[in-house]
């Protein structure tokens, strides 16, 4: 069992329970591994998916039924772990994740898929959430920074590596291993954390607020549907989309409103009277509206414009990624040595303003230099704020709502790349449209009615002049996306200057100052191997 007593250990002791907590975070960074690999191996091996199962006019919810468990499930998970201890409802999700891993590899037809990409997604809603908690539990905020370089590194691999892997498994083992290669992945994750990770046993008398998990379910399952139909499957003045517009406001609606009265509430609405955690939550959601919809158009305009292979699009990120990965790590240390942190929200949102305002600049003569030295800047940006978002989160809050607040910056993340993957698409498409219509004439306009994005053997059918249409229509369209990610940016500026410097927990002389916002008491100490 964990020991909650102030205690002051001897070296011996200290250096056994160092190594205890790296061991722990190995398995940590394998379980957050698995959660952003998903989708991208996924991804690529839809092609060869719909060629054997069939079902193409299904293949959209193959990602949209993971999409809307993760999102739907991921405050639950947060609140059980708070309700009744982290280390089990950890291992639960990871137990559902693996299932719905099994289950999708063994799928016969395209119902089947997607009803176990389900399952996998009501899994992956507790990954994320429980790795930030966990964390949050056993590292003080003050000595948090020094683990940010390795939550950076796994999704610059995963974002980088999860298409190359895709595309290699899907090659030589088959579709089936691109949900299998989960399987080892987790069952090592799972020893490593049932053998060392020692947290207080917490069996809470409080009844699970069914009506407000209902509520926030259909809430968020309508905000994600919206994003994810609107313009592709319905016009975002249909019914349909008016509809689910309706439904989510109602229910979020009805959510706060039962959530003042519920005697334990899935989602407290007291963690959001922290000036802090309510300026998190907002930069949260536009670096997950900027940092999806930037990894979404950057490969896009560099295989349509700059002629760069698809197989790689990976690599295609590098600028960006390398230099989000860097900066992210000197954030921490900066921030564990010397407790001040207020300044990289400030620097990181000014930084991927300018950054994104550079993209928006590229045109059909853009050389890949350039390219990569415009995503460096916005890489810069998002290397200030991806982990001290979730730091100063977490310091804002007292222990017992751990959970929830780890959930909610999560949440708020997804939902803001839902937004952002949309809205920027949304407005790339127009743009691509309307550029093909005057460039093109019919002929454009036929080309583009079906798409705006085109892949590689589509484009290389294309005439010469056609395909030159089809290049500016793509630098146009990502200049019109880029402008609206920078506009949507100056919003994280705004929120980080009013950020307050409150002292982290953990360590350094200012430590009872924390208090200001959070009382928390200490955090419990891992067992030593």
């Amino acid at each position: 069992m964990a020991d909650t007593r102030t205690v002051e250990p001897d070296a011996g002791a200290q250096d056994e329970k160092q190594r205890s907590v790296r061991v722990v975070m190995l398995a940590l960074m394998i379980t957050m591994m698995l959660a952003m690999l998903d989708n991208m191996i996924v991804g690529t091996a839809m092609p060869t998916i719909v060629g054997d199962l069939g079902g193409l006019e299904h293949l959209s919810w193959v990602v949209t039924s993971y999409t809307l468990a993760t999102a739907a499930s991921t405050p639950i998970w947060g609140k059980l772990g708070d309700l009744y201890g982290r280390k089990g409802a950890f291992l639960s999700s990871i137990v559902l994740f693996l299932a719905g891993s099994a289950l999708s590899g063994m799928a016969q037809d395209m119902g089947q898929l997607i009803g176990f990409r389900a399952v996998q997604g009501l899994g992956a809603g507790g990954l994320m959430v429980g790795v930030m908690a966990i964390i949050g539990d056993l590292v003080p905020p003050r000595e948090r920074g020094k683990y940010q370089g390795m939550m950076a590194a796994v999704m610059a691999i995963a974002m980088i590596g999860g298409p190359l892997v895709g595309g290699t498994i899907t090659d030589h083992w088959g579709w089936r291993w691109a949900f299998y290669i989960n399987l080892p992945l987790g069952v090592v994750a799972l020893g490593l954390i049932t053998a060392v990770l020692h947290l207080p046993k917490k069996r809470s008398q409080a009844r699970i607020d069914y009506l407000g998990a209902g509520l926030l379910t259909v809430g968020i399952t309508s905000i994600v549907l919206v994003t994810t139909w609107g313009g592709t499957e319905y016009a975002w003045s249909s019914a349909r989309i008016m509809e689910l517009i309706g439904i989510g406001v109602a229910a979020l609606v009805g959510f706060v409103f039962w959530q003042t009265r519920a005697a334990e509430p899935i989602l407290p609405l007291h963690i959001f009277r922290s000036r802090n955690f309510t300026l998190m939550s907002v930069i949260g959601f536009i670096t997950g509206f900027v940092m999806f919809g930037a990894t979404l158009f950057l490969p896009l305009y560099q295989q349509a414009v700059q002629g760069a292979s698809a197989t790689n699009s990976g690599l295609l990120l590098l600028p960006m990624l390398g230099a989000m990965l860097v900066t992210s790590m000197i954030a921490g240390r900066i921030t564990t040595s010397s407790g001040r942190y207020k300044v990289f929200p400030v620097v990181g949102g000014a930084l991927m303003i300018v950054g994104l305002y550079l993209l928006s600049t590229m045109d059909t003569g853009t050389s890949r230099f350039t390219s990569g030295v415009f995503m460096a800047v916005v890489g810069l940006g998002m290397g200030c704020l991806m982990q001290i978002t979730m730091l100063v989160a977490q310091n804002s809050v007292e222990m017992k709502d751990m959970g929830v607040a780890s959930s909610s910056a999560t949440l708020f993340r997804t939902l803001g790349s839902s937004f952002g993957v949309a809205i920027m698409g949304a407005l790339f498409n127009s743009r691509v449209q309307d550029a093909m219509s005057e460039r093109a004439g019919a002929l454009g306009s036929k080309i583009t009615e079906q798409s705006a994005q085109l892949d590689a053997a589509s484009l290389a059918k294309l005439p010469a002049p056609a395909r030159e249409a089809y290049q500016y229509a793509v630098s146009d369209g990502t200049h019109a996306a880029f402008v609206l990610g920078a506009v949507v940016a100056v919003v994280a500026l705004v929120a980080a200057v009013f950020v307050k410097e409150v002292p982290l927990r953990g360590a350094g002389p200012k430590e009872e100052g924390a208090a200001d916002e959070s009382t928390a008491p200490k955090a419990p100490v891992v067992e030593p191997v």
